[in-house]
Formats: structure tokens, sequence, C-alpha cells
């Protein structure tokens, strides 16, 4: 439900703003103040979600969710917007990286063993995928409320935040049937520091994932709705459905890298599926026209998230059991205050340099991360992978 509600967000985000008159730069404004507020957000969890509680912070976080969705609903004026954007953790990269996912990496893997922790983390992918798919297709609902209902643009756009609203609740509602045991030895506790062994790990890997989410956040649904609104004239109707295939095939692709990572290793599998992705993407900029754009958006797509449960499975598994919701939220910390520096960068090129400009840098920035990433992490392998003589050499 969530994921559902973030999904929805990254369709309309943007085109909202557009509505109300915001230009390239403000969008990116706003939806790096919305991706602070998931830093700050993934900042609280980390230090204080266990001694909080894990249920009761993953109710509290859906209610904040809930609020920014129901002011952006409500009001038109910068200032309660730029705050409904911040405290609500409006999240216009359109997948679900927030705080909620670093207290769910860490009840995980908890609830499986060492060999099956990453098709774990897939399968909790795809349910999450599944969310952004239904989510991006609820995009459409601006344009069916102006169509079928006679709606102006600004009010379409208004009751479906407050449908966002409604969607946050009921994940908060669901969050409090769960089972007691998902508290740290089933109660709540002060999370435990990292061992120095783990602390060099963590920083390492944690700063590489920064520099990929920095890549990412030139690369959020709401700017790339932007840019295909503003490349080839397209509106919600079409975002929609295209979001919607983009998130079926992110969800079809971690259950590929689950199966892929049995074979050849989780490190090998985040890289060298994320390195054709980053490639495809800046083909983008240069498609003639908007099927050759959508064709090679939605090849892109199939690739780009098969790193995603590999990467969360990879730093639960090096770590000891304690120590996760530490190396997790560290980890999702610097990814999103990655996220929420870029897109005001990428509003601010898209408009003084040129509109495809976030489309070959964000790619270019993952590119990178994915050769120092093989470089500094290849030779140092999660349980699993240690047991299995092929993978060890």
């Amino acid at each position: 439900m969530r994921a559902t509600a973030v999904g929805l967000c990254g369709v309309i985000l943007a085109l909202h703003l557009a509505t109300l008159g915001f230009n390239a730069w403000a969008i990116g404004l706003a939806v790096s103040l919305g991706l602070a507020g998931c830093a700050l957000g993934t900042l609280i969890v980390t230090y204080l979600a266990d001694r909080l509680g894990r249920r009761a912070t993953l109710v509290a976080l859906s209610g904040l969710m809930g609020l920014g969705g129901v002011a952006l609903a409500l009001s038109t004026h910068p200032g309660i917007m730029t705050m409904a954007v911040l405290v609500g953790m409006v999240n216009g990269m359109g997948r679900d990286r927030g705080a909620g996912l670093t207290i769910e990496q860490a009840i995980l893997p908890r609830t499986t063993t060492e060999a099956k922790r990453t098709s774990v983390f897939a399968w909790y992918n795809v349910i999450v995928d599944a969310g952004h798919a239904i989510g991006s297709l609820l995009g459409g609902l601006p344009a069916l409320l102006r169509l079928n209902a006679g709606m102006s643009g600004l009010a379409s756009y208004q009751w479906t935040w407050g449908f966002y609203g409604v969607l946050c609740v009921v994940a908060g509602v669901f969050a409090l049937w769960l089972s007691p045991a998902v508290e740290v030895d089933g109660r709540r506790t002060a999370t435990p520091p990292l061992s120095p062994a783990s602390r060099r790990v963590v920083a390492k890997f944690s700063a590489l994932s920064g520099l990929d989410s920095l890549g990412g956040g030139f690369l959020t649904t709401a700017l790339l709705s932007y840019w295909f609104f503003k490349r080839f004239g397209v509106d919600e109707a079409l975002l929609g459905p295209l979001f919607f295939v983009v998130r079926i095939l992110n969800g079809l692709s971690h259950l590929g890298a689950a199966w892929l990572a049995k074979r050849i290793g989780l490190v090998n599998t985040m890289v060298w599926t994320h390195l054709p992705s980053s490639l495809l993407l800046m083909t983008v900029p240069i498609a003639p026209n908007l099927p050759v754009a959508i064709t090679l958006f939605l090849i892109r797509e199939a690739l780009v998230e098969m790193d995603v449960p590999t990467r969360q499975s990879y730093i639960v598994a090096v770590v000891k059991d304690e120590e996760r919701m530490r190396a997790a939220g560290i980890a999702n910390l610097t990814r999103s205050v990655a996220w929420a520096i870029a897109p005001a960068v990428a509003g601010s090129l898209m408009r003084s340099l040129s509109l495809s400009a976030p489309l070959v840098v964000g790619p270019g920035l993952k590119i990178v991360y994915d050769v120092l990433l093989y470089q500094a992490f290849r030779h140092l392998k999660p349980p699993e992978e240690r047991e299995t003589p092929s993978l060890n050499g």
C-alpha cells in the first residue's frame, strides 16, 4: 500500500507543480525537499526505531505521509506545500526507498536462512514494485477526472492527492497487525553500535551507495515524467500506463536477480546488470521518436533494478544480526541524502543546459559507482557464498 502511494506520487508530483506554474528548477527543488524529508526520516529510524518500536515507527511514518498528501490536496500556498513535501516525505522518486525500507530491511533476514535471504528480498521487492506499478497506473486518475468528472486541472490533482493520503493511512493500519516478533528479540531495545570491522565495511559501502543514488536522483520518476511531457508532449494518460509497465519489469527483474546471484554472486549481479542499464538510458535522449524512446527506456528498466534485492541482501549479510538496523539505516541514509541533492541540480540543468542533461549525467555517475563497487567488494563474500567453492574460486 505504501509503495502504491509512492508510485502514484512519482507520476503526478511534477505535473501538479507544473499546473501551478512551477518551472523545471522549482520542480526539481520540490522533489529534493521531499527526498530530504525521506533522508531525515531514515536518519531518525536508524537510531531510534528499535527504541521506539519498529511497528510503532512504521505506523507513524505512514501517518506523516498521509498528512503530506492531505496538505497538497488542500493548499496551493508555496510555503504550506514546501512543508508538506518535506514533513510528509513526499517521494518524487516513484520508488519506495525511504525510512520504512530501512526498518523492513532489518526485519526480513530474521524470517529466513542465509541461503534463502536474497530470494526473500527479491519477493519483497516484487511486492513493492507491484505496488509501484499499481500506483503508476493510478497516476492516470487526474486525466480520468478531467475527462469524466469535468474537473479543472488543479482540482483533478488535489482529489488524487486525497486518495494518496488514504493509501498511506491504510498502510499504517496494516503495520499495526505486524507480530511483536518484528522487534529485536521480541522487545524494544536501543540499536547497538557497529563493531570496528563492520564500521569500515558499512562506511565504504554507504559512500558508494551514495554515489549511485546521486546518479539516481537525476532520474526520479517525477523528472522522467516531466522529460517525456516536455520532449514528446505526453501527459499522465500515457505516463501512468508507461510507468505501470516499468514497475512490472522492475518486479520481474528482482526474481531474475535472485536466480542470477545464486550462480555468479551478489556483487557480480549488482555490477554486471547495472552497467548495461546505464548505457541504455544514455541512448534515450537521441531517440528519433516516442516509440523508440519508450522501447529503449523499457529495456533499461528491465535491468536497472536487479541490483536492489542483491544490494539489500548483501549489506545485512556482511554484518552481525544485531547490527543490521544500523547498517541498513546508514546505507539507506546516504542514498536518501544523495537523492535529495540531485533533483534540484537536475532541474537546474534541464532549465539552463539541456532538457536531456540528467539522462546523461545520472547514468554516468552510476557507471563510476559500478566500477568502484566491483573493485572494493568483489572479494568480500556473504556467508552463503563463502560456503560455495565455485564462487570462492
